[in-house]
């Protein structure tokens, strides 16, 4: 069966880490990659005295294109629509550790990229390989925004769009819920955007970034339940000189 969709998103709204980090090159080549961290001390107030008890390993990476390849009579009966949008993930890599006994949880998700542009949802990365996995059917997710990029060699555009205003309204009834049952909780949940860019900039589109002091990166933090409510506040426009 599926995940419990509802009991990840109570944890991911309440104990994890997410930093998005991008390396751009003059020729529009890069890598990005997003860090998914679980916070001990947040998990740990959630959890109280279970989470002394939890006994869990897995140490894992593997290249989307490899369950593609894995599954490939699955893949094969798929319409055209969907091979396409896996296929947009094909050399994404992924790295996931769990380690209670460590107590390090972490996932890794990275693609190198010619053009910004060609980057897949990265966000959809580890549902999407549930679904080719078990055979699930791509249009039952209920995701309801969408995460693009662009770079004409001078300005960079991250590019947030709603594409399903109804699931939106319901997973902002729920967040809001969420928020207040853990209201009396000290936690962490920062999500952060880290870019590097070829030249200096010249402006920037939200005034909370912090450039660095050569000017050639920036970094914004957001709170991961303000995001998950507004996406389209994590959109960025960056000028370069």
């Amino acid at each position: 069966m599926k995940k419990c969709a509802l009991l990840l998103l109570v944890l991911f709204l309440t104990s994890c880490q997410v930093t998005e980090i991008i390396h751009l090159n003059q020729d529009g080549t890069g890598k990005i990659e997003i860090n998914e961290l679980r916070d001990e001390h947040s998990f740990m107030q959630l959890m109280g005295e279970n989470y002394s008890k939890e006994e869990v390993f897995r140490d894992t990476t593997y290249v989307f294109q490899d369950l593609i390849t894995k599954h490939s009579e699955t893949f094969a009966r798929l319409p055209a629509f969907e091979k396409a949008i896996f296929q947009k993930f094909a050399t994404v890599k992924v790295h996931i550790k769990k380690s209670s006994f460590e107590k390090e949880f972490r996932t890794t998700i990275s693609q190198n990229f010619t053009k910004i542009a060609e980057v897949a949802d990265l966000y959809k990365t580890e549902e999407y390989a549930d679904d080719i996995e078990n055979n699930y059917a791509l249009v039952a997710e209920e995701h309801y925004y969408s995460v693009n990029y662009t770079f004409d060699g001078s300005v960079f555009k991250r590019i947030v769009k709603i594409t399903d205003p109804i699931e939106l309204k319901k997973q902002q009834d729920k967040i809001e819920g969420y928020k207040t049952q853990v209201s009396k909780f000290k936690i962490t949940q920062p999500y952060v955007l880290k870019y590097h860019f070829p030249r200096k900039i010249k402006s920037v589109s939200n005034s909370n970034v912090k450039i660095s002091e050569d000017r050639k990166s920036l970094e914004l933090q957001f709170l991961i339940a303000d995001c998950l409510v507004n996406p389209e506040s994590t959109n960025l426009e960056v000028v370069l000189e």
